[in-house]
């Protein structure tokens, strides 16, 4: 049985942009450093004008080659010490507003697909990857996607919050229409995309409210919403914020949809909306389960981070959660994000 990472990450290097066409190499994000109030050296990417903080939420217990993705090789080896046999690959940089310019944003997604297409080919096909599509350039992003797809990607990126709208707003339709055409997911991470709610969270010390509980209301608003029956064979995740809070949202849910006069299973929500969840280990799993189901978690590592979802052995603990039997485990750490990735 396949073991899945359902949600790693690569840390950019100068490298990611080696692949910028040659009139858009003027858009390259470069490296700034300077020194902190310990003496040590921080490092920003200077984007459009603006510093974008570079060297926090770095795993240091994984290898600098392996999480900068500087060497194929290196990170596989380490996958095969943490028996995962594929990690999906999510970005670092864009977990955050880049740019309010279109053409910098097409350019650096360009890019940025163009290098992990590469490193998907030299993977022997364990690296998988989400794509970063144009959202402020939404007629460029089913040929992005459907390049990227053809390069290794198994999903479209957004963010918990995009700019000024809910993710449910008409705007997003491409992305959707893309995606279903493509039989990818779209599949929402903790991250903002938001400038206004990037800067009114600013002082946030640890990114709490500015990252996770974004992705939580917007699972809410896509469901409320109906962007599932809009888009009937569209899949979505949502990712790195566990698991534990979804019996409150699917109840809250419920009362909503009795108010209306409608009804629905909440055990059966996720897989009639074509929704995954990525759970976390010290979540009440069972709890969850009993709550949502068992065919629609998936777990990730947090791979190459350094945060509070962080877990190099999540696969393990998992596996081995005396809480689960074998059976719903092997769901879990495999087989849920074969179906959601369409490995």
């Amino acid at each position: 049985m396949l073991r899945i990472d359902a949600d790693a990450h690569v840390l950019e290097t100068e490298e990611t942009w080696e692949f910028l066409d040659g009139a858009d190499r003027k858009f390259r994000p470069d490296v700034v450093g300077s020194l902190n109030g310990a003496g040590e050296i921080d490092e920003y990417w200077l984007v459009d004008g603006t510093l974008r903080l570079k060297s926090r939420n770095v795993g240091k217990d994984t290898p600098l080659e392996s999480r900068e993705l500087r060497d194929v090789a290196v990170r596989l080896r380490h996958m095969d010490e943490l028996r995962v046999d594929i990690q999906v690959i999510f970005p670092t940089i864009f977990i955050i507003p880049l740019t309010p310019r279109p053409e910098i944003e097409l350019a650096l997604c360009r890019s940025y697909n163009r290098w992990m297409g590469e490193c998907w080919k030299q993977s022997d096909n364990r690296l998988r990857w989400v794509a970063v599509v144009p959202l402020l350039s939404t007629d460029q992003v089913y040929e992005e996607a459907r390049a990227a797809k053809e390069n290794g990607a198994v999903g479209i990126y957004m963010r918990g919050s995009e700019g000024e709208r809910l993710l449910s707003d008409p705007y997003f339709y491409p992305v959707y229409d893309a995606a279903e055409k493509l039989d990818v997911p779209v599949c929402i991470h903790s991250s903002n995309g938001s400038p206004v709610l990037y800067d009114y969270y600013k002082y946030e010390t640890v990114g709490f409210s500015k990252f996770k509980l974004v992705v939580v209301g917007a699972f809410h608003t896509i469901v409320m919403d109906k962007i599932p029956e809009r888009f009937p064979k569209l899949k979505m995740a949502f990712l790195e914020v566990g698991s534990q809070w979804l019996p409150y949202a699917l109840s809250d849910l419920y009362k909503r949809y009795h108010m209306s006069g409608k009804e629905f299973s909440k055990k059966d929500l996720l897989a009639q909306n074509r929704i995954w969840i990525g759970c976390e280990t010290n979540d009440d799993l069972p709890y969850v389960i009993d709550n949502a189901g068992e065919d629609h978690l998936v777990v990730g590592t947090d791979y190459g981070h350094a945060d509070s979802a962080t877990e190099l052995l999540a696969l393990d603990g998992v596996a081995n959660d005396p809480r689960l039997s074998p059976e719903v485990a092997a769901k879990i750490t495999g087989e849920n994000a074969r179906a959601l990735y369409g490995l």
